[in-house]
């Protein structure tokens, strides 16, 4: 295994954090909002701050809520205009997802918005780890076009999932990029590139900001779990040791 085989991608939810990720020796980064709803796309102004900072690549979570990944038609326009605007904004790549009702892959919305996204990269996000079928799937995927697939495999973190992502990385071949993604941190990487045989990974690495703000009065936060003084960015550092750590590995293991 060469050492530049393994990319790091990291999930950032600012046009700073992306910067910081940057900072860190990201590969890329794929940019969003609203992390704690798993995600959301990110305003214009985050996008183009994000663009014009970063010399890596940069790709953007187009979703329009939180929720299930079965869409109306205004929701599917707001997409596809979304989509439209990365492009003209010199992103690199989309990340995208959608199901039918009985939870397999839509297959016609996908490659519509395939068609429309290029001749940016097309990842397939966890709506994968919710759909009915995964080999069948990732078949469809493959067959649509898509370059990429963000998984969990089917579980709520990665090391969870190791087993089927495996399974999929193999039946994937050179295809298509199956990339492990959620809770994956310095501890526990290097067991998941053993484990998977994935050579990209989807990763994050957040510390907590305290605000400016003297006065801080308590008893009215603006939301449901949040702090009204503090928020979250990506650790530069900790993104650093992360990447040292699995370029060591790689070396030791040629």
């Amino acid at each position: 295994m060469k050492q530049s085989a393994i990319r790091i991608e990291v999930c950032c939810g600012s046009a700073q954090s992306a910067i910081n990720a940057q900072a860190g020796g990201a590969h890329r980064v794929e940019l969003c909002q609203n992390l704690e709803a798993g995600g959301t796309t990110p305003s214009a102004g985050e996008i183009l701050l994000a663009r014009k900072n970063l010399s890596i690549k940069l790709n953007v979570l187009i979703r329009p809520r939180d929720g299930d990944f079965l869409y109306s038609d205004h929701e599917l326009e707001v997409i596809r205009q979304d989509i439209l605007f990365c492009k003209n904004a010199g992103v690199d790549g989309v990340v995208i997802g959608f199901l039918t009702q009985d939870g397999s892959i839509d297959q016609r919305v996908m490659a519509e918005m395939i068609k429309l996204a290029r001749p940016m990269s097309v990842t397939f996000h966890r709506a994968f780890d919710v759909c009915r079928d995964p080999k069948t799937a990732l078949e469809q995927l493959i067959d649509l076009g898509a370059d990429r697939l963000l998984t969990s495999g089917q579980k709520p973190m990665a090391e969870e999932g190791a087993e089927l992502i495996h399974q999929l990385v193999l039946q994937a071949g050179k295809h298509l990029v199956v990339m492990p993604g959620s809770g994956i941190r310095n501890h526990n990487i290097v067991d998941l590139i053993k484990s998977t045989n994935a050579i990209e990974y989807h990763v994050s690495a957040r510390k907590t900001v305290s605000g400016g703000m003297q006065y801080r009065p308590v008893g009215v936060n603006m939301g449901k779990h949040s702090s009204n003084y503090e928020y979250q960015e990506i650790d530069a550092s900790a993104i650093r040791q992360l990447v040292t750590n699995v370029n060591q590995y790689i070396t030791t293991n040629k």
